[in-house]
């Protein structure tokens, strides 16, 4: 009991850090182009160890808000998706009808999404996905917070479609949408289950290169969890 307490007071200080983290970008203290300040100094400044900076940075990096470059540091990427991901933001705080538009563009992405990455993926491409779905099992299985493995699981899909803005576009909508809206019974030991039953077979069908069924199998999963009103018709 004890391990998951303090790795659900982890994962929640990473939140933290990390918008911490982004709020500097966006508020041009760390401005598009620059370098990142050594992990060092970005732990005494926000008051956490560099195991922490580094998780956060990771987390910017696959966002596509920073790209780390081997032996030079950490660079914050260009002004496009810098200022991309703050309007999106912005919309957020706006209104409650709006917020619903932006979960139908997720949804409409993301069986996008899927139907591309069954026509699209490769051996490699197999692996990845398997990779992202067996650590959200595991979480799950062990019954343990699992939203962040959840939503690493979708942008690995949205990668394998080779579309590059839809891509980009589902990295930054997908974690304030996740923050914003929560189902209550995704909480439940049954519901749990059924998303991993769910995210099982989308990857099946990505596997099998059935871009319909995994279409069909990313809607079915979506319609059962966002409550958009998309479906209200069926």
């Amino acid at each position: 009991m004890s391990d998951t307490i303090s790795k659900r007071k982890d994962e929640s200080t990473l939140d933290k850090v990390t918008q911490q983290l982004r709020d500097l970008i966006m508020n041009g203290e760390l401005s598009p182009g620059s370098m990142l300040p050594p992990e060092r100094k970005l732990a005494e400044k926000l008051g956490v160890g560099r195991l922490m900076i580094r998780d956060a940075i990771k987390r910017l990096e696959f966002y596509g808000i920073v790209k780390t470059q081997p032996q030079s540091g950490t660079k914050v990427k260009g002004m496009g998706a810098v200022a991309l991901e703050g309007l999106l933001s912005d919309v957020l705080h706006i209104g409650e009808t709006d917020f619903e538009s932006l979960v139908d563009t997720r949804i409409l992405l993301e069986i996008a999404s899927a139907g591309k990455a069954a026509t699209r993926r490769t051996e490699e491409d197999i692996i990845e996905i398997q990779n992202t779905l067996d650590a959200y099992e595991a979480k799950v299985l062990a019954d343990l917070p699992a939203q962040e493995e959840d939503y690493l699981l979708h942008f690995a899909i949205a990668k394998v479609s080779g579309n590059s803005v839809l891509n980009l576009l589902l990295r930054i909508i997908t974690p304030d949408i996740l923050k914003n809206y929560t189902k209550p019974h995704t909480s439940t030991e049954g519901r749990k289950l059924a998303i991993l039953n769910e995210h099982r077979e989308i990857v099946q069908q990505i596997i099998a290169q059935n871009a319909k069924g995994a279409s069909r199998a990313m809607r079915n999963h979506l319609r059962n969890n966002s409550g958009s009103s998309l479906f209200y018709a069926d």
